[in-house]
């Protein structure tokens, strides 16, 4: 009863007037060379420990390689169970003290994790932490224009019955949270970027240990594909993964192995290209023909990196569809 008064509620609230207003825009500056450059990495506050700091040092070296222009944070940002406040000291020791490297100093842009939801929430979204570490940006749900790729955050775990329903132990700092989906579509339909991309917490598709998100099947995936988003980013997983989509151009793409990871289980889908149940992260390369996706592990540059192109929006193969192995990658 709780959940549905909460949906009824927001859907009398929002109208077409105010919905835009509902997200805070970012111009983030690119080089001008037509390009945009961009790590992705999730579910890693944990103080360097279970491979977060090695997960870091090849962030950096990568970072560096790429030249990238911003960080992409899905969400779990701090373990077990978010910041205690604006002063928790575990922002220094998860986040500030960890990515040291230079090619890191760069923007983060950050979404709130389930675990995030289980401390002070509201602390994360701060002005307050900016001060400490000016790198760090994260909201509930915000659209960064990077010129060819407009990246839209969302704030997924409101979405998810189960937190509300059934809690467990847990407790939820869900002062001032709104669902998103209505205006979703219309930020969607508004864009004019060569590159849709939506960045999430929860997956909406994955084989990992928490599978689909069977809410934001059936309540984003329509309206992703009806606006021809063309990759939707998230953690929760603690793997790597790329799932294409059986209805649409999109691209389902998971990098939540920011630290804990192995967790030993993984099942079968319809579209599956690539998964690894490991630490690392990923890389995201944008020009105005293609999009280059890599996945790397604390090791090597690691396991795949997908070149898709203007294909992405085509059902019909062209030469840049095509898989690129670069030196040293393990097969997939």
């Amino acid at each position: 009863m709780v959940l549905f008064l909460w949906f009824v509620t927001i859907t009398s609230l929002l109208n077409a007037r105010n919905i835009s207003a509902e997200f805070q825009r970012f111009e983030q500056p690119t080089k001008g060379d037509g390009t945009v450059r961009f790590l992705v990495v999730g579910d890693w506050g944990r103080k360097g420990e279970f491979n977060q700091s090695r997960v870091a040092y090849q962030m950096g070296r990568i970072g560096e390689e790429l030249d990238i222009d911003f960080v992409v944070s899905t969400g779990d940002n701090f373990y077990d169970n978010g910041l205690k406040g604006e002063d928790d000291p575990n922002f220094l020791h998860s986040f500030a003290n960890i990515y040291t490297a230079h090619s890191l100093q760069k923007q983060w842009f950050s979404v709130l994790g389930n675990h995030d939801y289980r401390g002070d929430a509201v602390a994360q979204l701060s002005p307050f932490l900016r001060k400490i570490d000016t790198r760090w940006l994260c909201l509930r749900s915000f659209v960064v224009n990077a010129e060819i790729g407009e990246l839209l955050f969302m704030d997924t775990t409101p979405f998810v019955g189960k937190y509300f329903t059934k809690p467990g132990h847990h407790k939820y700092d869900w002062r001032d949270v709104l669902p998103v989906n209505k205006y979703t579509a219309q930020l969607l339909n508004e864009s004019k970027a060569r590159w849709r991309i939506v960045v999430g917490h929860h997956p909406i598709r994955s084989v990992g240990h928490h599978g689909d998100t069977k809410e934001l099947v059936h309540r984003l995936l329509p309206i992703l594909q009806a606006n021809k988003v063309d990759l939707y980013v998230n953690g929760h997983d603690h793997c790597l993964e790329h799932i294409s989509d059986n209805e649409s151009p999109l691209q389902f793409l998971t990098s939540g192995g920011g630290s804990k990871a192995w967790r030993g289980d993984s099942d079968k889908a319809d579209g599956l290209k690539f998964f690894y149940d490991g630490q690392g992260f990923m890389s995201v390369q944008l020009t105005q023909s293609h999009a280059e996706i890599a996945f790397y592990d604390v090791f090597d540059p690691m396991d795949e990196s997908l070149d898709g192109s203007s294909a992405l929006r085509s059902e019909h193969p062209s030469p840049l569809d095509e898989i690129r192995r670069h030196p040293g990658c393990i097969e997939s």
